[in-house]
């Protein structure tokens, strides 16, 4: 059985979070967030859940993500500035616009490649392609 490299980086992380010490939460809370998001990107087929997509450093991360007819994908601001999530090409969806911890949810309904971006950052941009 071939194994997906995304999902041994993100057990491999885990389990490195794990080994880490309280003087030093910050790399642990990295390698937390860096195996949630490579978890999120490789969810298999069939079973359901939410994929989380983050907003920091002005960009998309991860910026392009796979999914599931089905599944929904979560935006969070993780920024100290105000961002929106907008469809440009293959679904239609707009968000409010939305400050640190703020959240925007859309569930996919049909395959395709989804282009969408931040109005407010030109050149914040990402894809969804739905399977």
């Amino acid at each position: 059985m071939r194994r997906s490299p995304l999902l041994l980086t993100a057990a491999l992380a885990l389990a490195v979070a794990g080994c880490g010490s309280d003087s030093s939460p910050s790399s642990s809370g990295a390698a937390t967030t860096a195996a949630a998001a490579a978890a999120a990107a490789d969810t298999p087929a069939g079973s359901g859940g939410t994929v989380t997509v983050e907003m920091k450093n002005i960009q998309y991360s991860p910026k392009d993500v796979s999914v599931n007819v089905g599944q929904t994908v979560k935006w969070v601001d993780l920024d100290s500035v105000e961002h929106d999530v907008v469809a440009d090409k293959g679904a239609d969806f707009k968000s409010d616009v939305f400050g640190r911890d703020g959240t925007f949810e859309w569930t996919a309904t049909k395959p395709g490649k989804v282009e969408y971006e931040c109005t407010l950052h030109p050149g914040m941009i990402g894809t969804i392609t739905v399977r």
